[in-house]
């Protein structure tokens, strides 16, 4: 792991914040004390607030009382896995972003994380700027701190968008989306019947790649598809060997 020097929070291009102006929370789940303590020094020069849980059960407890923006989570965990407290987070708060940390090298290891609703990860030894660079992209994704647009509401169809509130209907009905997905849906929203490759999605909503690998699209493009799609006229469309498109039914 590296540690480089970081810019001053202070400055306006670094600083952020909640929309009420209070410091960005997040939870770092890791049983080493002593890069728990790294991180939460890494994220507080950043002007955020931090707490940290050693365990599965206390990183549950902390987020429930603690209400956290984003969390740093491991995936290797004295009592219970990362993938199980992101469940049992995910059932109290479901748009919280996680980023999760493995020292698991597979590919395959690493999307299973995503593939459990994980929306990002970094693989130990990493560096603390690219940690921190990608909790910010995750951070900007949440209704919190998303920017206020000049006409916050995309509609395509019977699918309404909303950037400010980050709420999702469909007819009308109300869909929940993890930050992820929400972002994907964006990207795709603000391309209506443009074929987006996976390339590209890749870049826009993960803002770097697999190692070529784009089997995360498929899989985040099959949880929105389960969402907007179920039960009616399907919009999100997969054009073979080119990528994917959304379109209004009809």
């Amino acid at each position: 792991m590296t540690v480089s020097a970081f810019e001053s929070p202070n400055s306006p291009a670094r600083r952020m914040t909640r929309a009420d102006g209070s410091p960005i929370r997040v939870l770092v789940v890791d049983d080493e004390a002593a890069l728990a303590d790294l991180l939460r020094m890494a994220l507080r020069y950043e002007g955020w607030e931090t707490r940290a849980a050693g365990d599965g059960r206390e990183a549950v407890s902390i987020a429930r009382e603690f209400r956290p923006d984003a969390i740093v989570l491991d995936v290797m965990l004295p009592d219970f896995d990362g993938l199980t407290v992101l469940a049992r987070v995910r059932a109290d708060r479901p748009e919280t972003p996680v980023l999760f940390l493995t020292a698991k090298d597979s590919l395959d290891d690493r999307i299973a994380g995503l593939t459990a609703g994980g929306d990002d990860y970094v693989t130990k030894p990493f560096s603390l700027e690219e940690l921190v660079a990608r909790l910010r992209g995750l951070i900007r994704r949440s209704t919190l701190t998303t920017e206020q647009a000049d006409d916050p509401l995309i509609v395509l169809g019977d699918l309404a968008l909303d950037e400010d509130s980050h709420e999702v209907t469909r007819g009308g009905e109300p869909i929940e989306l993890t930050a992820t997905e929400f972002e994907l849906l964006r990207f795709l929203m603000r391309n209506p019947r443009r074929v987006l490759s996976k390339a590209q999605i890749l870049d826009r909503v993960w803002s770097y790649d697999f190692g070529g690998k784009a089997s995360v699209v498929e899989i985040y493009v099959s949880y929105l598809r389960k969402k907007i799609d179920a039960g009616r006229e399907p919009m999100i469309h997969t054009v073979r060997g080119a990528g994917y498109l959304i379109k209004a039914p009809g």
